[in-house]
Parts: C-alpha cells; structure tokens; sequence
C-alpha cells in the first residue's frame, strides 16, 4: 500500500484556507471540494469526534439501542455513525450541508435518509422522537459558529422540540492547525459533544 503523499502542514493548510471564506456558500463549496480528502486528513489530524460522539450516546442509551432513532447532525461523511453502529445502534437519518458529503455518506449504506440541511439557516427535521448527535469544535477560530449553535439549540429547547441529555467538553479533539488554535502546551484543539431528545409530535 503506497504511503499516504499528504503532511499534517498540507492538512493545516487546506483548513486555513476555509477560515478566509466567511458566506455560508464558501464554507459549503469548501467542504464539497475537501469530501474526498477528509477522512484520511481527519486521520492525519487523529480526529477524536466519532468515537468520543459514538461512547457519549451510547452511555445515555444503555438498552434498545437498535431501535434508537439517532438524527446526525452535520454528519459529514458518516464517522460517527460507522462508529455508532459498532455499539449497536442502526436507525441514522443523516444532516448535511455538503452534497459531496452526503453523497460519501449514502454510500456507505449506514443512513436509512440523509438530507441536505445547513444548520442555522433552515429548521432541523424534527419530525419524530429520537435522539440528536452534534459537534462541535471550541477552539478560537470557531467561537463564533459554536455560539450561533448553541443559541439555536436553546431556542428549540424553549420551544419543547427538544431536550437536553448531555454536553461534554473534550479538551484532545484533534490535532491544532496553528499555534494560535491550540491550547496551553497541548498540540491539540478542544471539542464539544451535544447529546439531545427529540420531543414526539402528536400525529
């Protein structure tokens, strides 16, 4: 097997770029032009979120977990539920902004639907009871994005569509790609996990 040509300084570079796009449709064209290099980057980067995200759950819902009905929120190109799916759970209905992403994601046969959405500009399907997986990184350069996040996901939970289960703070969630994103002596970035329930709509 060839050795993988890509750097973590190529990876650094490749994310820095993004934060020179600033509309919703430059971080959506970004992320469709990244889909084929993501997942070995995320590995170049030990991209901690799917196994972390996957044992967050999986500590909440000790039983059924195969009839668990799990919405991934901005699922990518489906690691955390591959990941998920290792613990038993098998119900995903997959969110993503990205087509590219959602097309990688569909192929993977893990989603019984995946839908475009773009989180913060349209409402979440909220259609039945189940649980909502997000995450998110907290390092510098996204405080903005994780505090629009979470306005939106207090809002829904003061509308009743939805209650909080759990939030966990990850202090090693990936690799930083500058100095200025890391925290303290670690290489390392941190990253939160929001684990929700669904409210059920009467039908």
């Amino acid at each position: 097997m060839a050795a993988n040509p890509r750097t973590i300084t190529d990876v650094q570079a490749t994310i820095l770029s993004a934060h020179a796009n600033c509309t919703v449709e430059d971080k959506i064209s970004f992320y469709n032009t990244w889909s084929k290099l993501y997942e070995q980057d995320m590995k170049i980067l030990d991209y901690q979120a799917p196994l972390l995200a996957s044992t967050c759950l999986a500590d909440v819902m000790l039983e059924d977990r195969d009839q668990a009905l799990v919405l991934d929120v901005a699922c990518g190109t489906g690691l955390v539920a591959a990941q998920l799916q290792k613990l038993g759970f098998c119900n995903f209905h997959g969110l993503d902004g990205s087509e590219e992403m959602l097309d990688l994601a569909q192929s993977k046969s893990l989603y019984q639907s995946i839908q475009k959405c773009i989180l913060g500009a349209e409402s979440l399907p909220l259609s039945s009871g189940g649980f909502v997986c997000m995450t998110t990184r907290s390092n510098v350069s996204n405080q903005l994005y994780k505090t629009q996040l979470q306005a939106l996901m207090e809002e829904m939970e003061q509308k009743r569509l939805w209650v909080k289960v759990k939030v966990q703070e990850i202090e090693l969630w990936e690799k930083a790609t500058s100095e200025l994103e890391s925290k303290g002596d670690s290489i390392y970035i941190p990253g939160t996990i929001y684990i929700y329930q669904k409210s059920r709509i009467p039908t």
